[in-house]
């Protein structure tokens, strides 16, 4: 286990530092930059999600926000792999897609600019209506 040692800086912060590690800035001035859904995008896949519990199929969910992409993981029991993983990566929009559904082997089953059908492949039996 790495020692640490107390270091004050200018504004006079204590602060733990470990060996080799560098020291976080304290009043950084820039946030670090994180991808997540915005609300419409919530409501969409929120929507689907409801009715896959209400049918018993899902369980459980867990959001994932990170610097490239945003994940919303499925779950059928709690602590297990998710089934599903319905991701925006904002990167890919000009491409094929900043949306995709991927399964449990992490093959994708649908990527495309549209949420909503993108999220058809989770609910084949509904229809689109615009």
């Amino acid at each position: 286990m790495a020692e640490g040692h107390n270091k004050i800086d200018k504004s006079g912060v204590i602060a733990l530092v470990h060996a080799n590690d560098q020291p976080a800035a304290v009043n950084s001035a820039k946030p670090i930059p994180v991808v997540a859904f915005d609300r419409r995008e919530l409501t969409l896949i929120l929507s689907v999600y409801g009715r896959k519990v209400s049918s018993g199929d899902w369980r459980d969910y867990a959001m994932d926000f990170l610097r490239e992409r945003a994940i919303f993981s499925i779950y059928a029991r709690v602590s297990e792999r998710p089934l599903y993983l319905i991701e925006k990566t904002p990167k890919l929009r000009n491409r094929q897609g900043q949306f995709s559904v991927t399964n449990q082997q992490g093959r994708i089953l649908k990527r495309g600019h549209d949420l909503a059908l993108v999220l058809r492949v989770l609910d084949p039996q509904l229809a689109l209506i615009r």
